[in-house]
């Protein structure tokens, strides 16, 4: 009952789980066990009520259990948190699973840095952006080819933006009555800019041009809370999904997961593109992959929420009714496995598709939907009313300004590399991306072809990783001593990626020596960045060729967001720095037109706009935006930290 003296408060911790097993002594005066200022002896003290604190996204009962991290939803009734720390790190050592490469790992601050990252920010040094004149003629250089790269960007862009083409987009709004997907997104996101994901993807493919990969992927605001959508383009193929469509739809699931965001599908589909489906169906990463992640999703406590606001075939079914709540739309909306055609086929019989499969079908008899919406516009009315009941508070505004970079953004065209050849020293790039181009260098004079340090960018602390000439020995030393330090103090990390392309080959012992030194310190670099258990941002802002590209976090090491600019080159070597084709067994001839032919091949291939098509990164952004796309994926990465921990560990099974 406790010690005389001395009365005993349980303290429940902000989860709402119960007692804790805590107890604190607190003393009640010099009179005895009786109440404060009592000297009645004998008589034993009350049990005081517990003390009950507000529960939010930052306490610190809320930033530790055993599910993944910061899941969506109020907090649950679940063990103490004393039982939960001992399991999360039993799991931990023992097992050494979770749910992604981050999420398993406790955080290392109770609450989010964003408020302290703040507070002294202006007291970093100032980089010296100005450019030289020895320098003058190799931006100019830059400039003119920043700005061809540009203009073939923006007109992919714009031949991307109409979808299929104007004829489809008539008979999609005209004929069918639904509205273009554009126009759909306006209705269902707050307003203001959405991060759009891959827009090139599909663009000249081995199938054709499938604009857009079929599909809108990005991640806005709705309600205030940021979400990943998913959203088909009927007008492209008449909606039908091809294989670079499920691996744009399954990049968008894997950024959900990684970041806990809510996902919202807005299925207008017409099922798999049957000639291609040994490519989209039978292996672990095609279409089947969609629905698995969708149960895992549910069981991590992150919620689904899709419309069908078009027809929804065959595989495509499934996405909204494994979603945790669907609204189907009255007389555009229809869903089944097989389309009146294949009836017909079968059975001789004519069903029309709302007597097959409509909105009054599914709301009212098989259960599939959850709402009826009687047009479009009431339909993403819903779905916001939805995302409201998900309990489920936006990031806090800050209001703390940052400062603006002293350079303009506008000359990183002249700063983005042309060819390896052309590369102006990083920091000219930095002092125009971070606040007030202030910038806390590490190791400055160590390792001088990796730039390192700390900086702000729109007021989020970063640490900063650039390659500023090849990556040699002590280089890769410094950029994991500095990678492991981001890891210990829970710093999101941003690479900015130009690597050299692939050394010559070693001519003497001491050569050798030298390469195998650095090979044993790029490996160091890539075990640290492989396992830092931090937010990673990649921007390639000129080359990622080879090995180098892995060490500073290519797309193989699985950066939450990996965005090119468009003067980009990826490729294992650059076509423009070797003169001889390899040749198999001992024969040492050279073919003159077969190297021509390579070198094309190459150059073709290690171009931003072919690499974007196929889903190597999550997209262009022009240089003049890094700043802003950079401070978005930090804000969105940020969002997890604010929200309650759900334990649950099975997914919403619908009827």
């Amino acid at each position: 009952m406790g010690q005389p003296g001395v009365r005993t408060r349980v303290l429940q911790d902000t989860r709402g789980t119960g007692h804790s097993g805590l107890r604190i002594p607190k003393t009640q005066g010099t009179h005895g066990t009786g109440h404060p200022g009592h000297g009645t002896p004998g008589r034993a003290a009350p049990r005081s009520r517990p003390v009950r604190r507000a529960r939010t996204g930052r306490a610190l009962g809320t930033m530790w259990s055993t599910a993944p991290l910061c899941a969506l939803g109020r907090s649950r009734p679940g063990p103490s948190l004393t039982r939960l720390l001992q399991r999360e790190y039993r799991e931990l050592l023992v097992h050494g699973q979770g749910w992604g490469r981050t999420h398993h790992l406790p955080p290392r601050r109770f609450v989010s840095n964003k408020s302290k990252h703040r507070r002294h920010p202006r007291t970093y040094p100032v980089l010296d952006g100005r450019v030289l004149a020895v320098h003058r003629h190799v931006f100019e250089q830059n400039l003119r080819n920043s700005e061809a790269v540009v203009k073939r960007y923006l007109e992919l862009l714009e031949r991307v933006r109409k979808g299929g083409g104007e004829n489809a987009i008539l008979r999609h709004t005209q004929r069918n009555k639904k509205l273009f997907v554009r126009e759909r997104l306006k209705l269902l996101l707050d307003d203001e800019s959405f991060l759009e994901l891959s827009p090139l993807a599909g663009l000249n493919m081995p199938y054709g041009d499938v604009p857009a990969a079929g599909c809108l992927t990005g991640i806005g605001k709705i309600c205030g809370i940021w979400c990943v959508f998913v959203a088909s383009d009927a007008t492209v193929k008449g909606g039908t999904i091809y294989p670079i469509g499920v691996k744009k739809q399954l990049r968008a699931q894997e950024i959900a997961m990684e970041n806990r965001l809510l996902s919202v599908h807005l299925v207008d589909s017409g099922g798999a593109f049957l000639p291609l489906q040994s490519e989209l169906f039978p292996d672990k990463l095609h279409g089947g992959r969609i629905f698995y992640n969708e149960a895992v999703m549910s069981a991590m406590g992150i919620p689904q929420v899709a419309v069908v606001c078009g027809s929804c075939v065959a595989g495509g079914a499934y996405v909204p009714t494994m979603a945790e709540e669907a609204v189907i739309i009255d007389k555009i909306g229809t869903l089944f496995l097989a389309g009146p055609p294949l009836v017909k086929a079968a059975t001789g019989e004519y069903v029309s598709p709302e007597d097959l499969g409509g909105a009054k079908l599914h709301s009212q008899v098989s259960g599939c939907t959850d709402h009826f919406a009687p047009s479009e516009k009431e339909a993403y009315e819903c779905i916001r009313n939805v995302i409201s009941t998900l309990n489920y508070d936006p990031v806090p505004e800050e209001g703390t300004e940052h400062d603006s970079p002293l350079y303009s953004s506008e000359e990183l065209l002249g700063l983005a590399p042309q060819d390896y050849r052309c590369t102006l020293p990083v920091k000219l790039i930095l002092s125009r991306v971070v606040d007030g181009s202030r910038f806390q260098e590490f190791k400055a004079n160590f390792g001088t072809t990796l730039v390192t340090g700390f900086g702000h960018v729109e007021g989020h602390l970063v640490g900063i990783v650039a390659n500023n000439g090849e990556l040699a020995h002590d280089a890769a030393l410094k950029g994991s001593h500095f990678v492991q330090l981001c890891g210990q103090r829970g710093i999101p990390i941003l690479f900015l990626q130009n690597t050299a392309p692939q050394p010559a080959e070693p001519t003497s012992i001491s050569q050798a020596e030298a390469h195998s030194n650095r090979l044993k310190a790029q490996a160091s670099m890539m075990a640290a960045v492989a396992c830092a258990a931090v937010p990673k941002i990649t921007i390639v802002i000129g080359g990622c060729y080879g090995s180098d590209s892995y060490v500073m976090c290519g797309r193989s090491f699985s950066p939450n967001f990996l965005f090119l600019w468009p003067n980009a080159r990826v490729a294992l070597v650059d076509s423009r720095h070797f003169s001889t084709v390899p040749q198999a067994g001992d024969s040492d001839s050279t073919d003159e037109s077969e190297l021509k032919q390579l070198k094309t091949k190459l150059e073709e291939e290690s171009s931003a706009f072919y690499s974007s098509a196929r889903l190597w990164d999550d997209g262009i952004i022009l240089p003049q935006n890094t700043r802003k796309v950079i401070a978005q994926c930090l804000d969105i990465m940020e969002q997890q930290k604010y929200q309650a921990v759900s334990p649950c560990r099975y997914p919403i099974i619908r009827m």
